[in-house]
């Protein structure tokens, strides 16, 4: 079963990691999610949710991928054959599937941004037409389903070529120039003169805002977003590791590493978004008309600014992208017995054809065509974030909780007779999925 399967190196597992928590979610998500949400009442529950939920559900889900050296279905029936508990992942492939859908989509528009401010054609577009601009972008047919395909070419590639070739080398490069990009620009931004309260809206709590239940389901779910929790990648990712890899410390560095992403991230685009008097609530629009609109009105070095900004999501969304991919593609070679090279070009083909309705639905010929009343990426968006991220997070506490051998998982993880696995045990047997059920509950009834 394990005998010629590929493997990660501790450090390439650890990159890798961490290049699939950090994407798009950190960027994009994590700014319009606490700009929405209050800012610093929301960051503080997001860093609640991170460690009280989302650290002890990621050290389980690399447990079971280590434990089952397979493809996340495959793992859960090689710990618990003929049981129900590979429903966990089955969601986790679906979640990985429709994610990456949308994924490519959005992650398309960033490539088009990136492509736009290289060639100087944003250098027409004047104060307060950014929104004009990508509208008339999404809104149209041919260039969203382009940029969407080109995308996709560069992460099946990637997959393509390998865990070691492909995964390993790809993170090795994009995440060390991820962290540099990162500092420069946020160095930038604490020089504008809107940095004092880009800081005090990220960092200073609306105390009134922690008693709204919204801003609760809007931290656990960017937690598992941005982990990329219950989307078997993790899962995925951990059956390539090496069986000497302490998988505590690995949990624990992918998500601190993570969480610093998305503050620093905060760090880059609030106090800019202040400096021009916009708005921090921007939604979705945030990073594709409120910043571009910032960058306008830097003068030269927006330009510059704006080259870095979107090299830098294209990079976070690219590595992320791979490990989504990577989940489906694991699954059909064991399913089919594909080889690696057929399983990227057919399930990389399948989902991209899957994702020109979320290409199209923004203003596109298909924006019309609403699933309960939403256009089709926002559909598939909710159903995953708000539905199976959960559910599979879920199954996977009360797997490992209860499911599985206590004996078993704390010695998978190393935490055999310590005060630490006992706590882990009991938070996938109580805290989380408590926590987790009642996030899924305000999402039905909200």
């Amino acid at each position: 079963m394990s005998n010629g399967r590929e493997r990660f190196s501790k450090l390439g597992f650890i990159l890798a990691a961490v290049g699939s928590a950090v994407g798009l979610g950190n960027v994009w998500r994590f700014s319009y999610v606490a700009g929405d949400s209050g800012g610093a009442a929301f960051l503080l529950i997001y860093i609640l949710c991170i460690f009280l939920v989302g650290l002890p559900v990621l050290l389980a889900e690399f447990s079971i991928g280590r434990k089952g050296q397979q493809d996340v279905v495959g793992s859960f029936n090689a710990i618990s054959p003929q049981k129900p508990w590979a429903i966990g992942g089955f969601l986790g492939v679906a979640s990985a599937f429709l994610i990456l859908s949308f994924y490519g989509v959005i992650a398309g528009w960033v490539v088009y941004f990136l492509y736009s401010y290289v060639t100087g054609a944003t250098g027409n577009v004047g104060t307060g037409e950014y929104g004009d601009f990508f509208g008339a972008f999404i809104g149209g047919a041919a260039g969203p389903v382009f940029w969407q395909v080109l995308f996709m070419i560069f992460v099946v590639a990637i997959v393509f070529s390998g865990v070691k070739k492909g995964i390993e080398l790809s993170n090795k490069i994009f995440m060390p120039l991820l962290a540099v990009i990162l500092i420069f620009l946020a160095g930038y931004s604490l020089t504008l003169d809107g940095a004092g309260e880009g800081l005090t809206f990220l960092f200073t709590p609306d105390w009134s805002a922690f008693a709204q239940p919204g801003v609760y389901a809007a931290a656990i779910g960017q937690a598992f977003f941005t982990l990329s929790l219950g989307m078997g990648a993790m899962i995925t990712y951990a059956s390539y590791l090496p069986k000497d890899t302490n998988l505590p410390s690995a949990a624990g560095t992918v998500v601190t590493f993570d969480t610093l992403f998305a503050i620093v991230a905060g760090l880059v685009i609030f106090p800019a978004v202040f400096t021009f008097g916009l708005e921090p609530g921007a939604g979705p629009g945030l990073i594709f008309i409120t910043l571009p609109e910032v960058f306008n009105q830097m003068g030269g070095t927006g330009t510059l600014f704006g080259i870095l900004f979107f090299f830098l999501v294209a990079i976070a969304a690219l590595s992320s992208a791979i490990s989504l991919l990577e989940v489906s593609v694991a699954y059909a070679m064991r399913k089919f017995n594909w080889t690696r090279r057929f399983s990227a070009v057919v399930v990389g083909a399948v989902v991209t054809l899957f994702g020109i309705p979320s290409a199209l639905s923004q203003g596109g010929p298909l924006s019309e065509f609403t699933i309960f009343g939403l256009p089709f990426l926002d559909a598939v968006d909710t159903l995953t974030d708000k539905y199976f991220l959960p559910l599979g997070g879920l199954v996977i506490a009360l797997f490992v909780g209860w499911g599985w051998n206590k004996v078993d998982a704390l010695k998978e993880t190393g935490l055999t007779n310590s005060a630490l696995g006992t706590a882990w045990i009991w938070f996938l047997r109580i805290v989380a999925p408590l926590g987790i059920a009642v996030i899924l509950l305000l999402n039905i009834l909200g």
